[in-house]
């Protein structure tokens, strides 16, 4: 499951309805563990993130710490705890004990666990279903090492005598899921190497020295013998248990088999309640606080928060763009802030005018309308490069060409019209180009600050002259009506950009489109046919130069079913039919796999009454 490198696609917090969720999930899926326990793994003033993989796989954990459980396929059936959360609660999975920490080497380099390697109780084998999740461990430490199903019942395994595979391995201490743990999710992971998992008499010899280095392999040892085995392959260990020799068990080479250079040099972990709850804390003041927040604002507007994503809610800003600018291993609260509310912090920025911020009253939430681009604070700030890791060039170039024709870019861009061009005539800009919404408001501030109209008595108000007052309202104030003198500075932007002409390029790979006119939606219906068949379909993604005969190829081999191209009667361009009603999946295939906005697609269901 986590043998290949993985990559994070996305990070949020849950809701409060989605931890209820997931605590009831977890309750159901592991029926031994006490409201306690699931408390100290998940506790319920914390707040809970939930981190979506390329491999559909969904990790949860406590923001700033460490995943506790992963879901495999996002839809909460297979839920299966870390090896992290296990050593904080040993005993939430049954676990399997292995014959001797030889074993252990396999099972932490990549291979399924065998009947074999297993040790017997002297009351017998446990009873248990096939595909229960079961841990696995050494002998003498009660920290697991990895997680995993059965792939067979109890009464099947006496049957088979004993040999086959008995547990197919999801996670183990050091797959790629916990190098993703070091790499992205909490940098400060350093301080877990404090274990080992190797024979009770080795951990012996390693705690009467410094290291393991000085300990050396026999030469008869029969490990060499299966040297060669492939990571990841299946080793049955029956043999090697049953011809070592004792004396040479404890006397393992630790400086060749990287699976056992993870055992290395480390002490020995015994699990108790106050060792299970070691946490990393980092202490901030007040003061430090609002830095942290007003860098991490600046840091997530130089990199993430691009204009044509604007307005944007300000949770959206705060879960989606703030969060992820924050250091490694830092907690961010803005409860711990002097604001105590994000509405609050959002309209102090915004009263200096480094953003433009309005409350939406039926949402009830702050919304972000605009970045002042030429505020000092912004341009004196110097945003920080994030490390980019090392990967296989070869996956990477082939990723990225897979990925080129589905990357989209959508912006709406401005020209000037017959009202406004008279403000960048004045100003020595040609009106003939296009502006973004930004570049054009940056334009009548430049004007403002060229003729001298801000109010002397009230710097947020400018007064109009007869060449900005015909720009913004003549033609739009009823006749009979006295024009307005002055306008504050917060609507004036927004009056401007509307007074010009609307357009929106569309960037998709290498090719680019500039139309006129605001960007038009794709319609995704589903309705009935003859014989109670639904049929979906689907029209204008060309805006979003999206072929009609690739995409219909595309939607055939995802969602196993006939699709055709038509045109459509009347209009130009296309619809594909879908057969099926796939509504809810197809809008999530072309947000997930075109990058559409989702406020760029309608959906219509005829088939609900």
């Amino acid at each position: 499951m986590f043998k290949k490198s993985l990559e994070a696609k996305s990070q949020q917090r849950l809701s409060g309805a989605d931890r209820k969720k997931l605590k009831r999930t977890i309750k159901e899926r592991f029926r031994n563990a006490s409201d306690s326990e699931i408390d100290s793994i998940l506790p319920p003033k914390a707040e809970i993130t939930i981190v979506k993989l390329q491999n559909r796989v969904h990790l949860y954990g406590v923001e700033g710490g460490f995943p506790m459980f992963f879901d495999i396929d996002g839809r909460g059936t297979e839920i299966f705890p870390t090896v992290y959360a296990l050593w904080k609660v040993p005993d939430l999975l049954p676990a399997f004990i292995l014959k001797g920490g030889e074993v252990s080497r396999f099972v932490i380099g990549g291979a399924d666990l065998m009947f074999p390697g297993i040790s017997i109780p002297a009351e017998g084998l446990p009873s248990f279903a096939e595909g229960e999740p079961w841990a696995v461990k050494v002998p003498g430490n009660l920290a697991p090492i990895a997680v995993g199903t059965t792939t067979m019942s109890s009464t099947a395994a006496l049957k088979a005598g004993l040999r086959g595979k008995a547990l197919r391995i999801t996670h183990y201490y050091r797959d790629s899921l916990w190098e993703l743990v070091e790499g992205h999710y909490v940098p400060n992971a350093g301080f877990l190497e404090d274990v080992v998992f190797e024979d009770p008499s080795l951990s012996s010899a390693c705690q009467a020295s410094d290291s393991c280095e000085g300990v050396n392999e026999a030469s008869s040892d029969p490990q060499n013998d299966i040297s060669n085995k492939k990571e990841g392959e299946s080793v049955d260990v029956l043999d090697l248990t049953s011809e070592a020799n004792p004396s040479s068990t404890a006397q393992l080479d630790v400086s060749n088999d990287p699976a056992e250079q993870i055992t290395a040099n480390v002490d020995d972990l015994k699990v108790t309640d106050e060792e299970s709850n070691v946490e990393v804390h980092h202490t901030l003041s007040t003061e430090d606080v609002d830095a942290l927040l007003d860098k991490c604002l600046l840091q997530a507007l130089h990199t993430t928060v691009k204009d044509k994503d604007l307005p944007m809610p300000g949770s959206t800003l705060w879960a989606g763009h703030v969060l992820p600018c924050r250091p490694s291993g830092i907690t961010l609260d803005i409860k711990k802030s002097s604001y105590k509310k994000l509405s609050k912090w959002l309209q102090a920025k915004s009263s200096t005018t480094l953003i433009s911020v309005k409350e939406d009253k039926h949402k009830k939430e702050v919304v972000l309308n605009s970045v002042n681009r030429n505020h000092p604070e912004y341009t004196s700030f110097r945003p920080e490069k994030r490390q980019v890791e090392k990967s296989d060039q070869t996956s990477d170039h082939a990723a990225s060409e897979s990925r080129s024709h589905k990357t989209l870019e959508v912006a709406e861009i401005y020209k000037p019209s017959v009202h406004v061009n008279p403000i960048f005539a004045s100003v020595g800009v040609d009106t003939g180009k296009l502006f973004s919404a930004s570049e054009a408001t940056d334009i009548v501030f430049r004007y403002i600050e060229k003729e001298n109209l801000v109010k002397p008595t009230d710097k947020s108000m400018v007064v109009l002259d007869a060449i900005l007052c015909d720009a913004l309202f003549k033609g739009a104030i009823k006749k009979g009506s006295t024009y307005p003198t002055a306008i504050h500075k917060k609507e004036l932007g927004h009056t401007f950009v509307n007074r010009m002409q609307a357009h929106h390029v569309v960037t998709r790979g290498g090719e680019s489109v500039v139309r006129k006119g605001a960007l038009k939606n794709i319609q995704i219906m589903t309705e009935r046919r003859q014989g109670n068949k639904k049929v979906t379909k689907v029209s204008g993604f060309e805006s979003f130069l999206m072929d009609a005969e690739a995409l219909a190829s595309e939607l055939q081999k995802k969602f196993a079913c006939s699709t055709t191209v038509a045109e459509l009667p009347g209009k130009k361009g296309h619809e594909v039919l879908v057969q099926g009603g796939v509504i809810e999946d197809l809008a999530k295939h072309l947000v997930e796999q075109y990058g559409i906005p989702k406020r760029c697609i309608e959906v219509l269901d005829k088939t609900k009454k």
